[in-house]
């Protein structure tokens, strides 16, 4: 493995502490939503997630993403290694394509009863902030993980693509899901190349129609692409409620309730289980 391959958790841990340092400030200083909830409510279960996550992946899964990436190079598995083309347009096209892959993953955990089950802890939270970008169910984890690995065998995604991937995915759900006020024109601009956290609020709304609606999470395409866009909330951010009905108690941002309610009986995503 190459030596930038062998520092990728270094990289990937420092883009992540420096984007999540900075979307909290901006939250701090111009936050688009009062917060309902106070964030000491909120933010143990949301960090404690991501801590069972952390360990949970390291413990059982030892091979990072980009491990996969070098062991299908070397074997010559995927399309982009059939094809002969320029290394700057195999990164660009696997980095597109691994994007497409988390945009379908999302609709299916939508679609799915079972995997939304597993992903609507995710919708649960009462806010949206930069911590809810690190709120997910470690069996959605597992699925996701296996999900990637196989992307990336297919897709024959180079190291240095997978890379750039997991690094501009990971900085994308922290600003998207950040509750950072954006003047109006520079939100209408920046959703011409990336998803802003107005456009993903929509996507956490506790309407179905528009919690069914605006899938991506780096870029901003597939959503208008496939029919699943929806350019703002019909109650307005300011006013529009975030999260699910059933599960508004207190109680159920504590971090053992979160880690059982897959477990737990409640409307489906789209009527009733």
């Amino acid at each position: 493995m190459t030596g930038w391959a062998s520092a990728e958790p270094v990289v990937r841990l420092s883009a992540f502490v420096g984007v999540l340092a900075i979307v909290a400030a901006l939250e701090a200083v111009a936050p688009r939503r009062r917060p309902g909830t106070s964030r000491w409510r909120r933010w143990p279960g949301n960090i404690g997630i991501l801590a069972i996550d952390t360990v949970l992946v390291r413990l059982l899964f030892p091979l990072a993403a980009i491990g996969v990436a070098v062991i299908a190079g070397d074997r010559g598995w995927g399309l982009l290694h059939q094809l002969a083309l320029p290394g700057w347009l195999t990164i660009t096209l696997a980095v597109i394509a691994l994007d497409l892959v988390i945009y379908a993953q999302h609709v299916g955990f939508h679609a799915v009863p079972w995997l939304w089950r597993v992903h609507r802890l995710h919708h649960a939270d009462t806010e949206l902030d930069v911590t809810t970008a690190l709120r997910f169910h470690p069996a959605e984890i597992i699925v996701s993980l296996l999900i990637k690995w196989a992307a990336i065998v297919a897709i024959g995604a180079p190291p240095l693509a997978v890379l750039i991937f997991e690094i501009l995915l990971n900085a994308a759900a922290m600003i998207n899901h950040g509750n950072i006020a954006l003047p109006a024109g520079l939100d209408r601009w920046l959703r011409l190349v990336m998803v802003t956290p107005d456009m993903h609020r929509v996507h956490h709304s506790v309407a179905a129609d528009e919690r069914n609606r605006n899938f991506g999470f780096s870029l901003p395409w597939w959503d208008r692409l496939f029919g699943t866009y929806r350019a703002q909330p019909a109650a307005g951010h300011a006013a529009m409620t975030i999260g699910l009905a059933q599960f508004r108690a207190p109680g159920d941002q504590r971090i053992d309730r979160m880690l059982l309610q897959p477990l737990r009986r409640a409307e489906a995503n789209r009527g009733e289980e």
